[in-house]
């Protein structure tokens, strides 16, 4: 009989065990870099049998693969199973959750951790200011940081990035500032952190120069840097460097990132232009919810209605589930359409995706049912509401009350809107030009007043046109442009080609009580008018002008810029703060429902 020594048994015994342990875990990390849910699972029952559960670093990788196929509740189970919890274990699953949007477990487990004596480290901290993040809040955030200071990991470029990232996402740019400046290393996180700060505040050139910064120091920006310059240049329709960001992703190979496109496609809408949007998000391999959301609000802002509708379709044919962005978009779109009946689809479908509709599709339905007249209806939804109305809600009646004149519900809803306490200032000056509309000046300076005694000025309206690297900006009646004498000359002989074809001036939207020549002065200088006009004089070739507005554009400026892209030839399209309007030979293509 042969025999065989007791130490070459174990030894083999010893080879046989590191062996499977190796294959397990170069399989289990195989499976979460594709993302393998049924191969991971199938793998997970392999674990169990062989009793490898119980070793850290497989419970490691197993947390990690749950949590990178979205699945963090069954990282955590992983986690509670795990005998021995390791640094690397808590750091796993307090990522997990981090990652997936679950920030309050994972301040509850970054907690739990500190309380079971684990000292936290570089990868711990990063996920728990990540989570303070999300959640925008600063005290906790501020304490997480305080710790790591304590710890030695405070000035850890990967700790010291979060830290600036987090300070940047809570709204703390001066914190965030403070902390970039004193690290003696920076990344991509920490220069995208503060971009996307800047960004996020409006502070506009602030991003801009970090961004051109970051590039100067030769720093390999990722999608995400990229991701919050380009909507920097939506928000301020800064097209020509957009244009140019865009042919830098593409120099870098981020062509396919969906947070690069989503930015894209709402910085061309933003900008006017809607058919480089189609191409982005057609060219684009794997799009994301932000994705589909970015093309539907861009459809819905141009009037491209029906294709709104089709994307909506395609979406739930793709498989991607909508969420409540998704159906404030699609109601946009009916809104801005007068579709009551396709609104009221849509709003009783999300209930099929179990999403309870908030303030904000609550005022689209009252929207939709104020602009196409049927106030009655809009005020019963109001009445209906599970949840108690907001400014919003009320804001969206007062609209439609402005539109078609009914100025005592308008004074209802204006008196609800007052029991909320201070408001905005854009909800004083919809009652005061609802009053103002039908005659009743008294009543309209009275809520004037109101906004004056708040301390809370009006906006000024703006309006600005591009031209190669500058815009140049125009107020009503604005008389500082170096060609204000060409400009006014350009709107005299415009005004003078539009009267012979028919255009009659409405000075009932001029909202105060003044003589009728002063009317007729006061409408026709404003500042969208002063804006066509510096491009038809600048702009010498046939393309489309681009026109930008802060506020709404008033009834008689919309009529008037019909007839002058009828009279001038030209293709003219005019964003104002609700949507936008192209207007080509004497047609606009909101089909005057806006």
């Amino acid at each position: 009989m042969l025999h065989i020594p007791q130490r070459c048994l174990q030894e083999g015994i010893q080879l046989r065990f590191e062996q499977n342990y190796r294959n397990v875990c170069d399989l289990l990390l195989s499976v979460t870099r594709s993302r393998t849910l049924p191969k991971g699972l199938q793998l997970h029952g392999h674990i169990i049998k062989l009793g490898f559960q119980i070793i850290p670093l497989v419970s490691h990788y197993l947390i990690n693969f749950y949590s990178k196929t979205q699945l963090p509740i069954d990282s955590q189970r992983v986690f509670n199973e795990t005998h021995i919890k390791s640094s690397t274990t808590w750091s796993s699953i307090i990522s997990s959750f981090a990652q997936n949007e679950l920030p309050i477990l994972a301040l509850e487990y970054f907690k739990k951790m500190v309380d079971y004596g684990v000292r936290p480290d570089d990868h711990i901290f990063p996920s728990a200011t990540k989570a303070s993040a999300i959640l925008s809040n600063y005290n906790v955030g501020r304490s997480v940081h305080c710790l790591a200071l304590k710890t030695g990991y405070g000035f850890d470029v990967f700790v010291a990035s979060s830290v600036v990232d987090m300070y940047a996402k809570c709204g703390k740019i001066e914190d965030a500032r403070n902390m970039f400046d004193e690290m003696p290393m920076r990344n991509v996180v920490s220069w995208s952190g503060m971009i996307y700060g800047y960004a996020q505040l409006g502070e506009h050139e602030e991003a801009l120069w970090l961004f051109k910064q970051a590039l100067f120091e030769k720093l390999e920006v990722n999608d995400f840097t990229f991701t919050s310059v380009i909507r920097v240049c939506g928000n301020t329709t800064l097209l020509g460097l957009g244009q140019q960001l865009h042919g830098l992703s593409l120099k870098l190979s981020f062509d396919s990132s969906s947070f690069i496109g989503s930015a894209l496609i709402s910085m061309y809408s933003k900008c006017g232009i809607i058919k480089p949007a189609y191409q982005i998000f057609q060219e684009t391999p794997v799009k994301n919810l932000g994705m589909w959301n970015a093309m539907l609000i861009a459809c819905a802002q141009h009037s491209h209605t029906n294709k709104a509708f089709e994307l909506f379709q395609e979406m739930e044919t793709s498989g991607m589930k909508p969420n409540f962005i998704t159906f404030l978009c699609t109601l946009y779109a009916c809104s801005h359409s007068g579709l009551v009946e396709k609104g009221k689809y849509y709003f009783n479908l999300m209930k099929h995706y179990k999403i309870e509709p908030t303030d904000q599709h609550y005022a689209s339905m009252v929207d939709i049912f104020g602009r196409a007249n049927k106030l009655d209806e809009a005020l019963s939804i109001i009445k209906e509401m599970p949840i108690k109305p907001t400014e919003c809600v009320w804001g969206a009646l007062l609209t439609g009350c402005r539109l078609h004149g009914n100025t005592e519900l308008a004074a209802y809803a204006a008196d609800k809107v007052f029991e909320l306490g201070p408001v905005s200032s854009g909800m004083h000056v919809l009652l005061s030009n609802a009053y103002a509309s039908v005659g009743r000046y008294e009543e309209a300076a009275r809520a004037r007043k109101m906004l004056r005694d708040t301390g809370v000025k009006k906006e000024t309206g703006l309006s600005w046109v591009e031209e190669g690297n500058m815009v140049h900006t125009f107020a009503a009646g604005d008389r500082r442009h170096l060609r204000s004498k060409e400009i006014y000359e350009k709107l005299e002989d415009l005004e003078d080609e539009m009267v012979e074809a028919g255009y009659v001036a409405d000075t009932s939207y001029v909202l105060r009580e003044v003589g009728g020549e002063e009317k007729s002065m006061a409408i026709r200088y404003h500042s969208e008018r002063l804006a066509i006009a510096f491009a038809l004089i600048t702009f010498k070739d046939k393309r489309p002008i681009r026109v930008m507005k802060n506020l709404r554009i008033c009834g008689d400026c919309h009529t008037a810029i019909k007839f002058m892209s009828k009279c001038c030839g030209r293709v003219i399209i005019v964003r104002d703060n609700n949507r936008f309007h192209r207007f080509e030979d004497g047609k606009c293509s909101c089909s005057d429902y806006w």
